[in-house]
């Protein structure tokens, strides 16, 4: 599933490739994508007319801005944007496609048909499900070393569990914890309510500097993302632990192993972080 760093870099490809672009219609293949408005015609009917004026991203969430509308876009474990000319062959997985003015389409690919639309209002979309349930982004400055302190005081749960939760911290994903984890020399097994205070102001500072690192080569190529323009991001060659179990710790040397932790495969290094 693409992560922040992933969201971010496609949101940067489309500012680039569809801003200014006006809306003919909207042809929608898999209604089941679209969670908001309830019936399809209208949220075809709605974007009709409408020209797409900037991009946004909320944690993993992609937002898509238009003259009135917001389009709050989760891609899920396959979903991918791309624009096309109205003559180029869709793809079989092609679910959704936003047909513009100037003869180019914005073509939404989704193989496993996970994705999600919402389409709100502008101003609207922070207030309502799914973004009002977020916690706060890594990069703001809402996010500090003691809000974080405080979320993880209260839970019990492991701190690979605790950190993927979407409330305690927005945008981190399977992959970006194990780093991070790794390069806070926590494992990820331990109890978040038992972090130190400098552990903590670690913890804080390493899911910014990772997640900054990653968004700036572009995230992680990681099975099949790519961005919107069919470009691989190169972070995953920067990569410490995850995808890794059985290969040597780049600091220590050390075996690196694989449990499940928080529900998800998780590999680390038993040396650098001890339980």
């Amino acid at each position: 599933m693409p992560e922040l760093p992933e969201v971010e870099t496609i949101r940067r490809t489309l500012d680039e490739l569809i801003i200014n672009k006006t809306v003919e219609r909207v042809s929608v293949h898999w209604p089941k994508i679209v969670k908001h408005p309830e019936e399809v015609v209208q949220f075809q009917d709605a974007l009709v007319g409408q020209t797409f004026t900037g991009t946004g991203r909320r944690g993993k969430f992609l937002i898509l801005y238009t003259n009135d509308f917001a389009l709050v876009s989760h891609l899920r474990m396959e979903g991918k944007y791309g624009l096309f000319k109205q003559t180029d062959e869709i793809d079989k997985h092609t679910h959704v496609i936003f047909h513009f003015t100037d003869g180019t389409e914005l073509r939404y690919k989704d193989v496993r048909k996970f994705g999600t639309m919402h389409l709100y209002l502008k101003g609207e979309e922070f207030q309502l499900l799914p973004l009002s349930q977020l916690g706060p982004e890594p990069f703001s400055k809402e996010f500090t070393k003691e809000v974080l302190a405080s979320k993880l005081s209260r839970t019990k749960r492991g701190i690979k569990a605790a950190l993927l939760d979407q409330k305690i911290v927005t945008g981190l994903g399977n992959i970006y914890v194990d780093e991070t984890l790794f390069r806070s020399r926590i494992h990820p097994e331990r109890q978040a309510d038992s972090l130190t205070a400098t552990e903590l102001a670690t913890l804080h500072k390493e899911i910014i500097a990772t997640l900054s690192e990653a968004v700036q080569k572009g995230g992680s190529t990681i099975r099949s993302y790519i961005n919107s323009q069919g470009q691989i991001g190169m972070f995953q060659l920067e990569l410490f632990v995850y995808g890794r179990k059985g290969e040597e710790c780049k600091a220590c040397g050390t075996t690196l192993e694989r449990i499940i932790s928080g529900g998800r495969g998780t590999v680390f290094c038993p040396n650098c972080q001890k339980l």
